[in-house]
């Protein structure tokens, strides 16, 4: 990911300093600080990941017989991948997915859509002998499901597999489409063919970037649900699995910070647009130049920028387990006010209110952890997109500023998209120097 946001460091590179110099404001005379923003995300191995298990059309969970199918929807951006596993049911542990690399969403960075299914191929799980599909006292349609003689196999293409047993090809049970809906949301159908020779089961999916989310090829089940998916299409224990290792994972950008009067609300306002001081090129590109020079011509000359982080030599992006640390000098009665972009979106910025947070009660400096006083705002500028995932994000956008334009005001984020609690992102702490 370094390597896709070098050019968050290219729009940073130039370094500010904070001035204690304002005419307009009390002299900083009084309390040195230092501010520490910790990016404290844990990795993720899945953007998205889910369930199917209800048959088109149906009402309520089940499997998928001849003539039926599944259908999944999901996002992902250039580099994702996505995988899925569905039981060959008619068998003690046959699975129907792709290799181990999943299926690449797109070419030159443009979406694949088409028919998939020469991308899926039938494994045996590995963990319990195989008997006569269709026959097997031990398969889940006579009875059976994880009550069979255990194999402590390896899984492998069932082409890999001499059981001496026939199996239909691929081609001839299921049918997979893969469609680009928009926005980057694509579908996937998983049609069972009329005439098939087996029912299809409840699956799991996952939108990743590393091969073998699911299994790997040739290695003993993980433990962690593949047995249960294959063996009885119970879905829900992988399910339960990969939602564990799923979510969003963003660096922090470099940003501005400035000390202020209780009244003052030098980077933005709740409610408002934007009005070009910069706030929009901090929140779309993780550029905060231009915000810094506007702030500092409205008069808030103790401010500055925090780019680089610690234990670096240049400026960049916060990953996780990496910090900005940033220090200034205030009186009492000033507070704080700072903004980050969260770089997985586009246009979201981590900030406190609009009037800053105070940094005395009283005459005693306010130190201490300032989390729960952080919020995730909206700039307004551009139109929002799955976070992780949209094509216009820094990570995968072809330059800055080429979102669609949006024209809205300022406000914490609403738009339908899910973002992690912000606590398990972002850490703020205030100490005395």
């Amino acid at each position: 990911m370094k390597a896709k946001l070098i050019v968050l460091a290219g729009i940073v590179a130039m370094a500010f300093t904070a001035c204690n110099n304002d005419d307009d404001e009390p002299m900083a005379q009084g309390q040195d600080f230092k501010v520490t923003i910790e990016n404290v995300s844990e990795a993720k191995e899945f953007l998205q990941s889910g369930v199917f298990n209800t048959p088109v059309g149906a009402n309520e969970p089940g499997g998928a017989g001849p003539g039926h199918s599944y259908e999944f929807s999901f996002y992902a951006g250039p580099g994702h991948k996505v995988s899925f596993a569905t039981m060959f049911v008619k068998s003690n542990d046959l699975f129907y997915a792709p290799s181990g690399t999943g299926i690449e969403l797109y070419n030159n960075g443009t979406p694949v859509e088409g028919d998939i299914t020469s991308q899926l191929y039938l494994w045996d799980a590995g963990t319990e002998v195989n008997e006569e599909p269709g026959t097997g006292p031990n398969q889940p349609l006579n009875g059976g499901g994880t009550s069979g003689e255990a194999e402590n196999g390896t899984v492998r293409m069932i082409s890999a597999v001499n059981d001496g047993y026939m199996y239909p090809d691929v081609a001839s049970t299921i049918q997979a489409e893969l469609e680009y809906m928009s926005n980057s949301m694509f579908k996937i159908s998983i049609n069972n063919l009329s005439g098939s020779f087996t029912p299809i089961a409840p699956g799991v999916f996952v939108v990743h970037s590393d091969a073998n989310p699911l299994f790997t090829e040739n290695e003993s089940d993980r433990s962690e649900g593949l047995k249960e998916l294959a063996e009885a299409g119970n879905a829900g224990v992988l399910g339960d699995a990969v939602e564990m290792k799923t979510g969003l994972v963003s660096p922090l950008a470099p940003g501005v910070f400035a000390i202020h009067n209780a009244s003052d609300m030098p980077l933005f306002m709740d409610g408002s647009q934007d009005n070009d001081s910069g706030l929009e090129a901090l929140a779309e590109d993780g550029n905060p130049a231009t915000l810094l020079s506007s702030v500092q011509n409205a008069g808030f000359s103790n401010s500055g920028v925090f780019n680089t982080p610690m234990g670096e030599s240049a400026a960049g992006p916060l990953f996780p387990g990496q910090k900005y640390v940033f220090s200034f000098s205030a009186n009492p009665g000033q507070k704080l006010s700072w903004a980050s972009m969260l770089v997985q979106s586009n246009d979201l910025f981590y900030a406190p209110a609009d009037n800053g947070v105070a940094l005395f009660n009283g005459e005693t400096p306010a130190t201490g952890d300032i989390t729960s006083k952080i919020y995730l705002w909206d700039a307004g500028t551009e139109l929002n997109e799955f976070p992780g995932a949209g094509l216009n994000q820094p990570p995968r956008q072809s330059g800055a500023n080429t979102g669609t334009d949006e024209s809205k005001a300022v406000m914490m984020v609403n738009d339908g998209f899910s973002y992690p609690d912000l606590s398990s992102v972002i850490r703020v702490t205030v100490s005395l120097q």
